[in-house]
């Protein structure tokens, strides 16, 4: 089957078979950011953005993209960039394997919700599996991030 999608703002074409997961299509065209950890939609390594929403890409065929848009990690580095300093700072990437899903997910919810109370991040994040940490660190890291960006957010 021949399809056409927005990978990171480039539209790419592809043929798949019908069985084909968005995270073997997504990895073949070098977003490797996506990984592969439980394979059951239970750990959020494998979270894109499909039309700006998270998804697990483990979970959903290819197919159920054509047409559509799929951001990675890749296709969002200047976003990204201010904000995994300050996970890094509270010291919750350890291991940094499950980094990137717990990046995808908190862009998504700050993008939804731009000030989030302490438990809708919690609930926002609770579908991102870590196994070095007991997420306090990367609930620490968020707040501060959004915590620095009140006063740049009110001279504007």
């Amino acid at each position: 089957m021949e399809i056409q999608l927005t990978l990171n703002g480039k539209t790419i074409q592809d043929s798949v078979s019908p069985d084909t997961l968005l995270i073997d299509l997504v990895r073949r065209h070098g977003c490797l950011s996506v990984k592969r950890g439980c394979e059951t939609s239970n750990c959020g390594l494998c979270t894109v953005l499909l039309d700006g929403a998270p998804v697990l890409s483990c979970s959903l065929l290819a197919g159920r993209a054509n047409g559509r848009v799929v951001t990675t990690l890749e296709g969002l580095q200047e976003e990204a960039a201010d904000f995994v300093g300050f996970i890094a700072d509270q010291g919750a990437e350890q291991c940094g394997f499950c980094n990137p899903g717990f990046v995808m997910n908190t862009l998504a919810l700050l993008r939804e919700n731009p000030n989030p109370t302490d438990q809708e991040i919690r609930s926002y994040l609770a579908g991102n599996l870590c196994r070095c940490s007991g997420y306090e660190g990367q609930l620490r890291g968020i707040r501060a991030y959004l915590d620095s960006r009140k006063p740049r957010e009110a001279e504007q």
